[in-house]
């Protein structure tokens, strides 16, 4: 019984990591390839979630209510790029801006702080229908939209569009100089990015069976983590693997998270861990995961150097 709950416990973390992963690659987009401190991410989250729920309530297919949640997230991006690049609003203010405007739409949009979709038709419960093992169903659609965006995304960044919109974030002035207009491609990244995470809080609200006006709370941090993580797995290496990279880094995080509650739940501790204590787990695990690289360089230098004594 105890090993089951175990890989239970890890079967649900993937579960919830593939579907956080699609919001992670969303922010990879933003804060890694455009080099853009966007924190419109955590409006547009709870947005996706908002949208696919009224839509799956109001007798929407569940695909499509999850492609007009996404919709509606690249508008958000894409006002936090007017904001920007026509106001010339600081990066930071203008996604706050946004973010902070898209709580009263999200409580307009769901008419109250949460929307449950007991018994209404999602994905999910499609899946189920045809014969899925519910434990499973979550796990294998999470699978199939993150392998997919995965894969379209890196093609994506394969095209000229592509490779101009990761110039704007390695060298804008070269691409200034070549004639292109850095601010279309800024624009461009925050649609695309908004897009993902509005998609990933659509597919969380179908999954969870409710949308939640705080259900975007922590958005940054625990996207960060997954990029962090993903980045320690797999430095240095092709955009494929940058991209599957946060993807697996947010499963790892979603498992340490459901490994420290089993443990707190299990272990005669003096401490007991709460749901209360994810945000400082959280941040410890982003700062191990932004000083791993450099204790191992430190001790890879070390130890170079000891050999050539």
């Amino acid at each position: 019984m105890g090993i089951t709950s175990w890989l239970w416990d890890i079967q649900g973390g993937a579960t919830l990591g593939v579907i956080w992963a699609i919001m992670a690659l969303g922010l990879y987009l933003t804060y890694r390839v455009l080099n853009y401190a966007d924190l419109t991410v955590d409006g547009s989250l709870t947005l996706g979630g908002a949208i696919s729920a009224v839509c799956v309530a109001a007798g929407v297919q569940p695909i499509l209510a999850i492609l007009i949640a996404t919709a509606g997230g690249m508008m958000a991006g894409s006002v936090t790029g007017f904001l920007h690049t026509k106001f010339k609003i600081p990066d930071l203010l203008a996604g706050i801006l946004t973010q902070f405007a898209l709580y009263s739409i999200n409580l307009r949009i769901m008419g109250k702080a949460n929307f449950g979709l007991l018994n209404e038709v999602t994905l999910f419960s499609q899946i189920k229908e045809l014969g899925v093992p519910s434990r499973w169903a979550g796990l294998i659609i999470g699978v199939v939209f993150a392998v997919v965006l995965i894969i379209l995304v890196y093609c994506f960044f394969g095209t000229e569009i592509g490779c101009a919109l990761r110039a704007t974030g390695n060298n804008p002035h070269m691409v200034r100089a070549m004639g292109a207009n850095t601010k279309v491609y800024i624009v461009l990244g925050l649609i695309v990015g908004n897009g993902l995470v509005a998609m990933s809080g659509a597919l969380l609200a179908q999954y969870q069976g409710y949308a939640d006006i705080n259900m975007d709370v922590g958005t940054i941090v625990i996207g960060l983590a997954a990029i962090m993580i993903g980045e320690v797995l797999f430095s240095k290496k092709t955009y494929f693997h940058r991209l599957a990279g946060v993807v697996i880094g947010s499963i790892v995080y979603r498992i340490i998270i459901a490994f420290v509650l089993r443990i707190s739940l299990t272990a005669d501790t003096i401490i007991k861990i709460t749901a209360d204590d994810m945000k400082l787990i959280t941040a410890i695990i982003v700062v191990i995961a932004l000083v791993a690289p450099g204790l191992k360089d430190s001790a890879l230098a070390k130890l170079s150097g000891k050999e050539g004594e």
